[in-house]
């Protein structure tokens, strides 16, 4: 197996790149002046001065080491090879949440879903009848509310807050139960019907 085909099996193994690939030569020239530098200290001082030199050598390399080479990297062809790994879904939990929350309080309802279904309902009318909703609110009514059925659903998303919600609740009041699950089912397939 060649230089090259190691390094290729070498990252299919483990997802990295090794940061040796490609120091042979460095690698080769300190271990010949490693090799001098102990034939040196044994013609110095022997036994001992071969010890004092492979020792300094071996706790300046781990040093050098240390600091210089960097850490083993992801190979991102060997990343974009792999099936991506599923994530959490916080966009969807978060939406939950709204809808859940609108669902037990009205003021929650006008502060937080209302805004995003009475948006919904304009782009709906402007893109597919030509009806500016706050320009035209009877002809938004009219074509939101085509049946005497769905007459209740334009209090839901009425753009006007004096005619379908107060200023501000009675001080002491408890904020009254939101949008209903069935009319909110109704107001959602409405708007995706427009």
């Amino acid at each position: 197996m060649s230089g090259r085909d190691a390094t290729h099996a070498e990252r299919d193994a483990g997802g990295t790149i090794s940061p040796w690939v490609g120091t042979t030569p460095e690698l080769l020239v300190a271990a010949v002046l490693v090799a001098a530098a102990a034939v040196a200290g044994y013609a110095m001082a022997g036994w001992p001065g071969l010890t004092v030199v492979a020792v300094a050598t071996a706790a300046i390399a781990m040093a050098v080491l240390r600091i210089l080479l960097p850490q083993l990297t992801p190979d991102t062809a060997k990343t974009a090879r792999e099936k991506p790994q599923a994530r959490t879904l916080t966009g969807y939990s978060h939406r939950r949440f709204v809808v859940h929350n609108a669902m037990t309080s009205e003021g929650y309802y006008d502060s937080e879903l209302r805004p995003v279904l009475e948006h919904l309902l304009a782009a709906r009318l402007a893109e597919r009848h030509d009806v500016n909703l706050y320009q035209d609110p009877e002809a938004a009514r009219r074509l939101l509310c085509r049946n005497p059925r769905d007459s209740d659903l334009w209090r839901w998303i009425d753009p006007d807050p004096l005619t379908t919600r107060p200023a501000s609740p009675p001080r002491g009041a408890t904020d009254k139960r939101g949008i209903p699950r069935r009319t909110l089912a109704r107001l959602i397939d409405r708007l995706e019907k427009l």
